[in-house]
């Protein structure tokens, strides 16, 4: 009799219970639109005009995160842009200029850090460039952006790589992940994305 090792045995039953636990992600907006974990507010209905395109979902996000000293920035319909579980994730450079160090987020982690600072300082952010790679319902982009503290000032104070992870339901688009990192004087932008 021939012996199955535990490893041959698990792959096969963790496929299985993954498969057996998916769900699209209109499901899970919907679920998610009627019952959330604790704490975790319910995915708000998106704008139509926020999803109905690539273009759209990114300009309303920059729209979102922006806004003069003082104003409130309208978190709902920032989380309606969101798919479920969605991440927000920041490199920064170690201390002492040691490995890069990322900082994970979820939507309401971004919010809550992001928050405070946006209405003490003003924050306006606006893509300078963009490079699209697209397969199917899936879209990576690299949009080069521009912050400033007013929307009037010359010079940004900081600028870098927004890395979008987009997908199309067949109905609408969703931000799946943004990943990025600001300029440096020893990592420029390269000319190829806009630097």
């Amino acid at each position: 009799m021939r012996l199955i090792s535990f490893r041959t045995w698990l792959l096969p039953c963790a496929l299985v219970f993954a498969a057996s636990a998916w769900q699209p992600v209109a499901a899970q907006s919907a679920a998610a639109s009627s019952q959330t974990a604790a704490g975790t507010p319910a995915t708000p209905v998106a704008q139509p005009t926020d999803v109905s395109s690539m273009d759209a979902v990114m300009k309303a996000v920059y729209s979102v995160i922006s806004g003069a000293k003082g104003q409130k920035r309208d978190w709902d319909r920032m989380r309606s842009l969101f798919v479920p579980g969605a991440r927000l994730i920041s490199v920064h450079a170690g201390k002492d200029g040691g490995a890069s160090e990322a900082r994970v987020m979820s939507v309401e982690d971004y919010i809550r850090r992001a928050e405070p600072l946006m209405e003490k300082d003003g924050f306006f952010e606006r893509e300078s460039h963009r490079t699209v790679e697209r397969y199917g319902d899936i879209a990576q982009v690299f949009s080069t952006y521009e912050s400033r503290h007013a929307e009037a000032d010359a010079k940004p104070f900081q600028r870098g790589i927004n890395s979008f992870q987009l997908l199309f339901d067949g109905h609408r688009w969703w931000v799946v992940t943004i990943y990025w990192q600001g300029e440096r004087p020893d990592l420029p932008l390269p000319k190829q994305y806009g630097g």
